[in-house]
């Protein structure tokens, strides 16, 4: 059991115990006599080796006496940066993260300290310590909130992807914090921080913020492009060429545009990343080509989705023939054949069986790389709750709520708000079409929509 004796008292009272001199215990510590003289008569703070050492031979485990640390030898005077520095390291690679918490913000009592911590939580965010860095992150933020640097902009651009989760209301709150200061990040972070937001604006269904976003990460880019910035990157920071960023803005702007019924605008944006005629062929890397070779293929792909959102389903045979040899291509689609076939009533049975593997959940990718998790969280929901819809709307009930119930289940462990009550509203209207199993299931579902609305209902004004 811990004491509350500080941690000279625990040192002495072993020595005592165990009828040690100090030169004994010189000896089995590693710590020179002399130093452990001056620390046992207060005249000198212990470094971390030492105490981690003095704590192993007393038969303490690592980081046992770390939280008597933080008053007894760092924070009674004027904090030094490089006993501080390392107590911070240790207790971020031992996982003793409310040491590390507790550290931290009495050392941004001193706001002189900010740019050391931040520092080191870059260094623990590219050793891919995510857990002690956030809490650094944090506690640089928490300091700077009102200033407007660069560095305040980056601390809350790492916490924007570090927090990312499969928790659609988390990610609602931190894209809102994040909007915020995305415009003040250097350039190079700045593009590929607008895709991720637009991504998770567009799992989000936040379409006005998506074009917003959109014009933002156009504009940004076409300036670079112009300038023909050649600043180098970090890894893991704009990860595209310049001209993805371009394109991707108008893809975006013709997603939003469409979402929003303007069929007209959503094409005239989509002739723009088909045919970018404003790039100059001779100028292309490899990764240029691969990059608008996609683009122009995304276009055809929503050429055929435009005609079919607009009931021509006589468009169906090419898209299909378009998608089979696209296997990137087919969950995405198969979810528009699904919505379109409940908005004009086509029969798609023929396709649903066709594509029966893409029903389950999986990661997507293409040319590119990986498509964004929480985009392809969204679709998965929708695409379960049109299912359902649609045999529901053929009468083969049992089935139709199976799939609502699946889409429900999804939707709560995702925590989306829309798609939970889209599945409730939606069964609520069939229920007595409804078998008992599916009933009882649906019965334990709304037991984990209540818990979620007592423990995690926080509304956004």
């Amino acid at each position: 059991m811990k004491t509350t004796a500080t941690i000279r008292g625990e040192i002495t009272k072993f020595l005592q115990d165990n009828e040690l001199t100090l030169n004994q215990f010189a000896r089995i510590s590693g710590v020179n006599t002399g130093s452990l003289s001056s620390i046992l008569n207060g005249n000198r703070p212990m470094s971390m080796n030492q105490l981690d050492r003095i704590t192993t031979s007393i038969g303490y485990p690592e980081g046992f006496f770390y939280d008597r640390y933080i008053s007894e030898c760092i924070f009674h005077t004027t904090p030094d940066w490089r006993r501080l520095g390392a107590f911070l390291q240790r207790c971020a690679e031992l996982g003793k993260l409310d040491c590390l918490q507790k550290a931290a913000r009495l050392t941004m009592e001193n706001i002189s300290y900010a740019p050391l911590l931040f520092e080191l939580a870059e260094d623990l965010f590219n050793e891919e310590n995510y857990k002690a860095a956030v809490i650094l992150y944090e506690c640089v933020a928490e300091s700077e909130k009102f200033q407007h640097s660069e560095r305040l902009a980056l601390c809350h651009y790492r916490l924007f992807k570090l927090e990312l989760s499969d928790n659609m209301e988390s990610n609602l709150k931190v894209a809102v914090t994040f909007e915020h200061y995305v415009d003040r990040l250097d350039d190079v972070y700045q593009l590929d921080a607008y895709r991720k937001l637009i991504n998770v604006n567009v799992s989000l269904l936040r379409s006005d913020m998506v074009k917003v976003l959109a014009e933002k990460m156009g504009r940004t880019a076409k300036i670079q492009y112009t300038n023909n910035n050649k600043k180098k990157t970090t890894k893991n920071e704009q990860e595209k060429p310049t001209i993805f960023y371009i394109l991707y803005s108008y893809l975006s702007l013709s997603y939003a545009c469409r979402e929003a019924g303007n069929l007209e605008g959503a094409l005239e944006y989509l002739s723009m990343y088909e045919n970018p005629n404003w790039l100059k062929a001779k100028e292309f890397s490899d990764e240029e080509i691969i990059t608008v070779d996609q683009f122009k293929e995304w276009a055809k792909a929503n050429r055929y989705l435009y005609r079919l959102m607009a009931g021509d389903s006589d468009v169906l045979p090419e898209y299909i023939d378009y998608i089979e040899s696209r296997t990137d291509e087919i969950f995405t689609a198969l979810c528009n054949f699904v919505v379109a076939a409940n908005r004009y009533h086509f029969n798609i049975d023929h396709i649903v069986d066709q594509f029966r593997e893409y029903q389950a959940f999986k990661l997507q990718k293409n040319k590119l790389g990986k498509v964004s998790e929480h985009v392809t969280m969204n679709q998965y929901t929708r695409l379960l709750s049109e299912l359902g819809i649609y045999y529901l709307n053929s009468k083969q009930f049992d089935r139709g709520l199976k799939y609502i119930v699946d889409s429900l289940e999804y939707s709560i462990k995702i925590k989306s708000d829309r798609g939970m009550l889209r599945c409730m509203g939606i069964f609520e209207q069939f229920r007595h079409f409804s078998s008992e199993d599916i009933q009882r299931r649906y019965t334990e579902l709304i037991r984990d929509v209540q818990k979620l609305s007592v423990y995690a209902w926080s509304p956004l004004v």
